[in-house]
């Protein structure tokens, strides 16, 4: 198999990636056939999971403009992936040029492709690390050097808990991340749910099997289950909901279906 310039070296290229499954569902160049397979299999399942990501990007978006406008500069987005068009850092600078901003991410092609774009950029970092592990990201040098913890944070975790089994106690890990933050900081998640799927739970299960069979499983957890991520935040309005309803910019004009899976919200540490 052709190995791209782009590809980090060590990577094991025959075996597909969530990270690059998702910048295929975006459109991106940065994945490689057996990434293009495993989606297009999902797809036969869940045609519009391109949409689904193309909903959770634009949430993204908005929440962190929210942040901005909520006077806060600094922003910690674990499990970024591969940096596509509108990152946080291109988003957040247009309405607050020192904002600064740190992305975790344990794919090493992620993790190479976000230090490619960011050369250079001394408001911005990446760190390779696990989201199970919040210790190992709050006391990596790229964190300490550039987010002051004492001022409030925007914890971004977006599209990224439903890749944290059970077993592994995501609940814990977000805990402990929130317990590093200052008052005032924000949560800004989503998650994927069989809860608003335009779909028999039946069929839309054969795309979390594919996930499941490239050792990537997709935990669905169910709007109650996603709620306990926010303990100890004070939900903002309108809540936890589908996310072209989260604040959108303007009237929700016709939304293809798709968009309307799984939830976001955002929360203010009291």
């Amino acid at each position: 198999m052709e190995r791209p310039a782009w590809a980090p070296q060590g990577i094991d290229i025959s075996v597909p990636s969530v990270a690059r499954i998702y910048d295929y569902y975006l459109g991106g160049s940065h994945n490689f056939e057996v990434d293009r397979e495993a989606a297009r299999r999902a797809m036969e399942f869940m045609p519009g999971l391109p949409k689904i990501m193309q909903a959770n990007r634009a949430f993204m978006r908005r929440a962190v403009n929210y942040a901005v406008g909520q006077g806060i500069s600094q922003f910690l987005d674990i499990g970024s992936g591969i940096p596509a068009f509108g990152n946080v850092h291109e988003v957040a600078r247009r309405a607050s040029p020192d904002a600064r901003v740190v992305y975790v991410d344990h794919d090493p092609v992620a993790v190479a492709h976000s230090q490619a774009v960011l050369e250079g950029d001394e408001q911005s970092a990446v760190v390779a690390a696990d989201l199970r592990k919040p210790r190992q990201i709050l006391d990596s040098p790229e964190v300490t050097a550039l987010l002051d913890l004492e001022q409030p944070v925007a914890l971004l975790l977006v599209a990224v808990l439903h890749f944290i089994e059970d077993q592994d106690d995501p609940y814990s890990a977000v805990a402990e991340l929130r317990d590093a933050l200052a008052p005032g900081s924000l949560l800004i998640l989503t998650h994927a749910s069989y809860e608003g799927i335009p779909l028999p739970k039946e069929q839309a299960g054969g795309a979390v099997g594919i996930y499941q069979n490239i050792r990537n499983p997709l935990v669905m957890r169910s709007r109650a289950e996603i709620a306990r991520f926010f303990e100890g935040y004070g939900t903002i309005e309108p809540g936890l909901v589908s996310m072209p309803l989260w604040r959108p910019d303007a009237p929700a004009k016709e939304e293809d279906p798709y968009a309307f899976s799984g939830f976001a919200g955002v929360g203010r540490k009291a």
